[in-house]
């Protein structure tokens, strides 16, 4: 091959970045979005931007802006599924559903707990994660819900979510006595109507 012919070859392509780049290209961009923004003011647009990638493509890899950030936050897959499935089933027992699924998930496995907690400790004191905390489990809670729940849906589960949230930081970061001595059982007897008239609405 003569150097004239070398010369005017066009120049090879890299090779494309492979799934597992681009996905933790997305991790990347997501974390410091979520820390920069919080999570509301966080969008699956403005990830991709920032990842270089198009919105789909954060999509084929989280299916949801809360999936996104529990990847972010190394929330197992599992928990999420538990707090959805928390929704599935009579209206008339979603209360005690909706408690139990919550209490499992930050006091049950370390896979699950561990994770959770560290968001958790990480929120007290600080009002950014503090925010994030809120925000995301008052979306887990409003993805749940009947989506002809009514205007005022969010502030339902706005509240559902601050106090599930209470009970978990007065039980496992507090350690208020009453309530860390208390079993699942007695929790759920107490807590579930309350829990039931805010997202069912009765």
């Amino acid at each position: 091959m003569t150097v004239e012919k070398s010369q005017t070859r066009k120049p090879r392509r890299g090779r494309r970045p492979g799934t597992e780049s681009t996905r933790q290209a997305v991790l990347d961009a997501a974390r410091a979005r979520f820390a920069r923004d919080g999570f509301a003011g966080t969008t699956i647009r403005s990830v991709a931007s920032d990842a270089g990638v198009d919105a789909s493509q954060v999509m084929q890899f989280f299916r949801s802006k809360d999936e996104l950030f529990a990847s972010v936050m190394a929330i197992p897959a599992s928990a999420l599924e538990r707090f959805d499935i928390a929704f599935e089933g009579p209206d008339a027992h979603l209360g005690e559903r909706v408690v139990r699924a919550y209490l499992a998930a930050w006091e049950g496995t370390p896979e699950e707990s561990e994770p959770l907690m560290a968001m958790l400790r990480s929120a007290i004191g600080n009002e950014h994660a503090t925010e994030q905390l809120r925000d995301f489990i008052q979306s887990r809670l409003l993805h749940g819900m009947n989506p002809d729940g009514g205007a005022d849906a969010a502030l339902r589960a706005g509240l559902a979510s601050s106090m599930l949230v209470g009970i978990v930081t007065s039980r496992r970061i507090i350690g208020v006595p009453l309530l860390s001595e208390a079993s699942t059982d007695d929790l759920v007897r107490v807590v579930a109507p309350a829990i039931q008239h805010v997202l069912a609405k009765e």
